[in-house]
């Protein structure tokens, strides 16, 4: 049984089948987040994240999934879809998984 938050097999292979890439788990973790911020209307403030998720943001923007993020947050419908699919695995069904 998989750890609420954790990447499992499973994720991963969704993540590429939705997103065209690996994901790694601090990308997994990040997303909650940025649903979090979008869904409530707030943007990302660079003080409640590190260095690492600056990259996997900067990421995001650079392939067009999000924009904003300080100012303007704001995520493509596809990239709300798969953020969504893959927090149900990794946070909803994570129970239902094998560890990896």
């Amino acid at each position: 049984m998989a750890n609420r938050g954790q990447l499992t097999v499973q994720i991963k292979a969704k993540a590429l089948e939705l997103l065209g890439k690996e994901i790694c788990q601090r990308e997994l973790r990040l997303m909650p987040f940025a649903q979090y911020c979008l869904v409530n209307g707030n943007n990302i403030e660079p003080n409640k994240i590190n260095a690492e998720e600056r990259v996997i943001l900067s990421d995001w923007r650079a392939r067009g999934w999000i924009s904003g993020g300080a100012i303007d947050f704001e995520a493509t419908k596809e990239f709300w879809n798969a953020m969504n699919d893959l927090i149900w695995l990794g946070y909803v069904t994570h129970d239902e998984q094998p560890d990896e």
